[in-house]
């Protein structure tokens, strides 16, 4: 058993980790495709990676319902560490949830099953953070959109295989959709659901 006293820390510096990991996510975002380093190292439980400890801690709390891929929910660890630091409610129905966590990206529920917002607010969908093998090597993808001039590229190694593919469901749905924050230890980047990415093969 795990007692408070051994769970991984937060921020040493809460304040000025929080501000300088949402800058990070934010320019993320802003910059689709482009990969952002997390400073602020927080102690990580389990089986999270050290970027997705820190954006838990930066944007999670008691109003953001959670939803956690089996692997997250089976670790006592990463359970009592999210309580204990974000009182975010950890949720069993995907379809309500504004963030999920996936630390197995192969087994990645269908995204249909993920709140995708409504018309009206667009932004009450769930974010969903896959953590990745790498964000610098792997396969080449080619991102177009809003934040891009022109195309981006990305090299990365995801699962799973098809997650772009899986996303084109976006451009069906819009302004509805999933946004996906890829995490590989400390570096991210964002996949906005106005991104469209193109596999350019191995």
């Amino acid at each position: 058993m795990t007692t408070i006293a051994e769970l991984p820390p937060g921020f040493a510096d809460k304040v000025l980790s929080a501000q300088s990991t949402f800058r990070s996510v934010m320019d993320a975002m802003a910059r689709p495709g482009s990969v952002q380093r997390i400073v602020p190292m927080a102690g990580a439980p389990g089986v999270m990676m050290r970027g997705t400890a820190a954006i838990a801690l930066t944007l999670f709390d008691h109003d953001t319902p959670l939803w956690l891929d089996a692997r997250m929910a089976e670790s006592s660890d990463v359970t009592k560490w999210l309580k204990f630091h974000t009182g975010a409610p950890v949720v069993q129905d995907s379809s309500v949830a504004s963030f999920a966590l996936i630390s197995d990206g192969g087994a990645l529920p269908a995204l249909e099953r993920f709140a995708l917002g409504t018309s009206e607010y667009p932004d009450r969908s769930t974010t969903v953070i896959i953590q990745v093998d790498s964000l610098s090597s792997g396969r080449s993808f080619e991102l177009r959109g809003p934040g891009i001039d022109g195309v981006a590229a990305l090299h990365a190694s995801i699962k799973p295989f098809d997650l772009f593919e899986r996303l084109r469901m976006n451009e069906a749905l819009f302004p509805r959709g999933i946004d996906v924050v890829l995490v590989a230890d400390d570096a991210v980047v964002a996949i906005p659901r106005t991104t469209r990415v193109v596999s350019k093969g191995s």
